[in-house]
């Protein structure tokens, strides 16, 4: 089985002839074992599949021209990093001397 649709269809296959009630304990194990082995097989493909779609999203657009090909003195584009707006972390100022809670300081 070459295709990725093929094996889809061989797992749901045995999936639907291990829920027959006329199946032996040993055949059902056996398809089990079949359905085990081919169904991590199609999630190493999937991982594979994700992880070239993860550099195409990531990977600069290809119709610009590169930084260093870029002609002297024309603007260059920013990345879509550079472009999001920073983000500041959280301040917790638990202990600002001017806040004060009632009862916690003698006047």
């Amino acid at each position: 089985m070459n295709n990725f649709e093929e094996k889809l269809q061989k797992l749901e296959k045995l999936s639907e002839d291990i829920k027959r009630g006329d199946i032996s304990l040993e055949e059902a194990l056996k398809d089990f074992e079949e359905g085990i082995k081919l169904a991590k097989g199609m999630e190493k493909e999937l991982d594979a599949i994700e992880g070239k779609i993860q550099i195409l999203m990531n990977s600069p657009d290809e119709s610009e021209p590169a930084e260093e090909d870029k002609e002297p003195g024309s603007p260059a584009k920013k990345s879509r990093k550079a472009a999001a707006p920073q983000q500041s972390e959280p301040v917790l100022d638990l202990f600002n001397s001017g806040m004060e809670l009632n009862g916690t300081r003698n006047a």
